[in-house]
């Protein structure tokens, strides 16, 4: 499966923006989503997760309650909206895809997208 990651920009703390990541292919509902982060010096990190159906999903702490993971199968495409945006959250964002059940581990994940960067300004 191809992924393509979109949605990045500069925007003010504060604010929302919403990724998307759209995936080649007809198995797409049968991969398991997620959405990882690396800022810059840092090793890349998992943001969030969601399951083939779209009913579970899966958050880092530092995310949680301000970030939302969802997916549209019959669009074969996987969203991120962040609200809240903080200086913090500045990274690149990346979406990738593994068969088989949750986990959180980067090396875990079969296929990655190219990265869309978010940059959260003061």
């Amino acid at each position: 499966v191809q992924l393509q990651a979109s949605g990045g920009g500069l925007v003010q703390a504060g604010v929302s923006l919403r990724l998307s990541c759209a995936a080649s292919g007809r198995t797409f509902s049968s991969y398991f989503m997620g959405w990882f982060r690396q800022a810059p010096g840092k090793e890349r990190e998992f943001v969030a997760a969601v399951n083939w159906s779209g009913r579970n999903t899966w958050y880092a702490h530092s995310v949680k309650g301000r970030f939302t993971i969802s997916r549209d199968n019959a669009k074969n495409t996987v969203y991120l909206q962040m609200n809240s945006l903080k200086p913090e959250d500045t990274a690149v964002y990346y979406c990738a895809a593994r068969m088989g059940p949750y986990s959180d581990f980067v090396g875990s994940y079969d296929y990655w997208g190219q990265g869309t960067l978010v940059t959260v300004s003061s």
